[in-house]
């Protein structure tokens, strides 16, 4: 491919394109044929300015940008696979919701909250143990409330994909409430999390009505990975296979992320919604607070563990507290665990996912001679981290 001439071209199509362009990756065949068009395309920039619209997505060698539905790139001899870019959701909350103004003690002493779900799968038992000092985890989500005060402590620096000058201020609540079910450190008021030590780092790819570009998905696992971050959380969801997602959790996966995805809300029985779906994914359910699975819960045997899901108290815009059910908090709640368990051992994703499904408390009380995924417990998880610790 005559690379110049490429990006000329594409330098041409940007500038032609209007109200009807639509996002579009531009995903090449070859590492080096990639870079090569990385370089020259900085090269070209200060020339070309449409070219400054162009993101490159190094962990899936791509570009992504905003392209006429027609392009005439498409039948340029020997370009990369030109795609149009595809929308996903996050999990939104089932059922409605109540915003509280100040948190009220649900479990333990003295004016802090312990979550009900927290507590469930019995975080504070373990506190004594490990905190999740130190573990850093991506929040691909909607961003954060920066000023809410049971999170100031736990967050770190994050990024705003839709727009890289601002901070990943959260405009619409579901980052808040999943950073604040992972590491919230609520002291004499307030909530506590699962991993009250670990790190948040707000990936903000999602906008305010919770809808995001795969392409902005992928950017923000490239910055979890360039920024060597520990745990990814993706609570969202969507329902067809997508080659270029797949390929960005592959490689963030053998970087040694562990990537903590939710099932989906549709309540089906045997089939769960994507990236959950990848097989390198740790994949979780809902549960209710009777520990039973949860009604719009996706479930079978594609889950790797069930969580608490149902009407979840957590942090929220303003300072706030909200309630939210969804397999979006269950996912927040098996982050916060995974945090536990790597600040005893560092562990492969592999031995992560393995542990996990080894020590979860069966849910089905029948009789199976075939494995079924079981409920979070944090006491068995770090059993099991220390057992593989100890056998290395």
């Amino acid at each position: 491919m005559d690379i110049a001439t490429f990006l000329h071209s594409l330098h041409e199509e940007i500038g032609l394109t209007k109200q009807s362009g639509k996002k579009h990756l531009i995903r090449f065949s070859s590492a080096k044929e990639y870079y090569a068009c990385k370089s020259e395309l900085k090269r070209m920039r200060s020339r070309l300015v449409n070219l400054s619209k162009v993101r490159t997505l190094d962990i899936i060698h791509a570009f992504s940008c905003t392209l006429r539905p027609d392009s005439k790139l498409k039948q340029f001899t020997g370009s990369p696979v030109i795609e149009e870019d595809s929308k996903v959701t996050v999990h939104h909350s089932v059922g409605s919701r109540t915003l509280i103004k100040r948190a009220t003690t649900q479990s333990g002493s003295g004016s802090h909250t312990i979550p009900w779900g927290v507590d469930q799968i019995g975080a504070p038992e373990v506190w004594n143990k490990s905190l999740g000092n130190n573990i850093h985890v991506g929040v691909i989500d909607t961003g954060i409330d920066y000023n809410h005060p049971d999170l100031r402590s736990s967050i770190s620096r994050g990024i705003n994909l839709l727009n890289r000058s601002m901070l990943p201020y959260d405009d619409n609540g579901h980052g808040t409430h999943i950073a604040g079910t992972i590491a919230a450190t609520g002291r004499n008021s307030g909530i506590i999390g699962v991993a009250p030590r670990s790190i948040i780092h707000p990936v903000k790819a999602f906008d305010h009505s919770g809808s995001a570009y795969v392409s902005d998905i992928i950017a923000g696992i490239d910055w979890c990975v360039n920024n060597d971050l520990d745990i990814i959380n993706m609570s969202f969801g969507m329902k067809s296979y997508n080659r270029a997602l797949e390929q960005a959790v592959l490689n963030a996966y053998y970087r040694g992320k562990v990537i903590v995805a939710s099932s989906g809300n549709d309540g089906k029985r045997k089939t769960i919604d994507y990236p959950a779906r990848f097989p390198q994914v740790v994949s979780v359910g809902a549960t209710t607070r009777l520990g039973r699975i949860a009604p719009f819960s996706n479930r079978g045997k594609q889950i790797d563990i069930y969580a608490p899901g149902e009407r979840v108290y957590s942090s929220w815009l303003h300072g706030k507290y909200n309630e939210l059910s969804g397999t979006s908090m269950a996912t927040a709640h098996v982050s916060g665990v995974i945090a536990l368990m790597l600040a005893i051992k560092p562990l492969t994703p592999q031995q992560i996912k393995s542990a996990l499904r080894r020590c979860a408390i069966g849910i089905n009380k029948r009789e199976s001679t075939r494995w079924q995924p079981g409920h979070l417990n944090a006491r068995r998880a770090l059993r099991a981290a220390r057992q593989i610790r100890d056998s290395q």
